[in-house]
């Protein structure tokens, strides 16, 4: 990826939040589902780091 594309939203289009504020479909939260088209690439790269440890834990 060029490092001036924007990094992309990790969204399923499958919404709704569970009883911890995370999206079942993308494992973002709320907060960051409402920040993202805000976010730098970098804040994204961070949201998707966080996303991906929350996977894990799904898959446990």
């Amino acid at each position: 990826m060029k490092s001036s594309e924007k990094v992309r939203s990790p969204c399923v289009s499958v919404c709704a939040l569970d009883e911890n504020d995370l999206c079942i479909g993308c494992h973002r939260t709320g907060d960051e589902i409402l920040r993202w088209t805000r976010m730098t690439n970098e804040e994204r790269r961070d949201v998707l780091h966080e996303v991906a440890k929350r996977e894990e834990k799904v898959a446990l």
